[in-house]
């Protein structure tokens, strides 16, 4: 069974420094030890992080506990965060597994800056995939989340998509390793462990193969998915001019690709009604407008056009040693020290260094600039500002309003999401010590 389970992981040949996201239950210590012993094999470095959402009281200390004794007995480097999850949730107004996700995964991006992480690899599994269709299913979700769960999405990677829980159960059997069980995955309390424990089993009696027909359901789902943003992608090319397409062009297109055209256009997800009146904006004569999440779309001289107004920007001003430069419309202050790297690591990103030899001129915090660029740690490339942005489905006052810190040649800090290479100190350098406080 070890070497059965060992050939069905997929890990790219191009994947370097991995950081495995350990819960402490049987999924995520499959993945971890089998990563770590065929580390060498598999030609990467392997970290580990554990996100403590504090939900659970007693129950959560003692899954981070165990999961800090395993990767210690495995000789692994362990990254542990505490989050409050019901807080967050209450004050983002989220239900509690949206909350808890949205941590755990910002947390794990900001981990991986720090620990210059090509890949962050999370045990999802195919039965994982199986419910998260059923769930897609039931919400009314089209073709892209009738996927499923993606095999990688850019350095997130799911190297244990082909494997079964029971594949999984038999490998920490057959090495006898022990996990934690997280108490709530036992209730029917949420949507998924309704669908595992009692709709999942009646689907199995109509067929067994269940997992891997839906595997295989969704692999095809994904090239028809692949071809129609392909035509989408196309459409932007040739007719995005100034944020705005032509009218008759979007009406002319097939409906699903017209679809993809306006998701692709705006900066959070649309629902099929949202995807409706912008269509009958398109539709329309004269000056008209439509709202849409985190985005007013205008209907001017025959053309539907994706430019939020303004809003308030952060004024550019110089970040001074021993000084705190204060953003009351961020709700943020940033302080400045000069220390002696130490290899310091933070698992979120409330503090970050910065190199004092590779500063060019001033340091200064302000808001985006066009075309701001950065080369975010552990990425291997360079990305626009405009693209993290986008990824992260940030609103324009978001994006507005997010710190950038940069000097004479460019941004060295993005605000909560990447660092640039350029300013990564070594042990020993005499460094800045970059706080943010909120």
């Amino acid at each position: 069974m070890t070497t059965d389970i060992f050939r069905k992981i997929y890990m790219p040949d191009d994947r370097r420094r991995v950081l495995c996201a350990v819960s402490g239950g049987a999924d995520s210590l499959c993945l971890l030890h089998l990563l770590k012993s065929h580390e060498k094999e598999l030609g990467i470095e392997l970290f580990a992080a554990h996100f403590e959402h504090g939900i659970r009281g007693e129950e959560s200390r003692r899954d981070a506990d165990f999961v800090q004794k395993f990767c210690a007995e495995l000789k692994v480097r362990l990254v542990v965060s505490h989050g409050d999850t019901p807080g967050f949730a209450k004050e983002q107004h989220m239900g509690m597994e949206e909350a808890a996700r949205t941590l755990r995964y910002r947390f794990l991006e900001e981990t991986a800056d720090s620990l210059d992480c090509d890949t962050i690899a999370t045990a999802h599994n195919a039965n994982d995939n199986t419910e998260t269709i059923i769930f897609n299913l039931c919400r009314g979700s089209g073709a892209k989340g009738l996927c499923g769960i993606p095999q990688e999405r850019g350095r997130l990677l799911r190297p244990l998509l082909s494997v079964t829980r029971a594949e999984i159960e038999s490998y920490l059997t057959e090495n006898a390793l022990d996990y934690v069980t997280d108490s709530s995955n036992l209730e029917d309390d949420y949507s998924r462990n309704l669908i595992r424990h009692q709709v999942v089993p009646v689907l199995k009696k109509i067929n067994p193969a269940l997992d891997d027909t839906l595997m295989r359901a969704s692999r095809l789902l994904e090239q028809d998915e692949d071809c129609l943003g392909r035509m989408a992608d196309e459409f932007i090319k040739e007719n995005h001019e100034n944020v705005s397409i032509p009218a008759a062009g979007l009406l002319g297109l097939h409906p699903a690709v017209a679809s993809r055209v306006l998701r692709k256009l705006c900066p959070q997800s649309l629902g099929e009604a949202h995807v409706s009146a912008l269509m009958e904006l398109a539709a329309g004569e004269g000056l008209g407008f439509c709202d849409v999440p985190g985005l007013r779309v205008r209907r001017e001289q025959g053309r539907l056009c994706f430019d939020e107004e303004s809003h308030e920007l952060i004024q550019a001003r110089e970040l001074k040693v021993g000084e705190t430069l204060s953003l009351p419309r961020s709700g943020l202050s940033i302080s400045v020290q000069k220390e002696i790297y130490t290899g310091e690591i933070h698992g979120l990103f409330k503090t970050y260094w910065i190199k004092c030899e590779s500063i060019c001129g001033q340091l200064i915090c302000s808001s985006r600039l066009p075309g701001d660029k950065i080369r975010p740690q552990g990425r291997n490339c360079t990305k626009s500002l405009k693209a993290i942005f986008t990824e992260k489905k940030m609103t324009r006052r978001q994006r507005d309003l997010c710190p950038v810190i940069r000097d004479d040649k460019g941004v060295l800090i993005l605000v909560g999401h990447a660092v640039d290479v350029r300013c990564r100190p070594a042990v020993g350098d005499e460094a800045l010590r970059i706080e943010i406080r909120e």
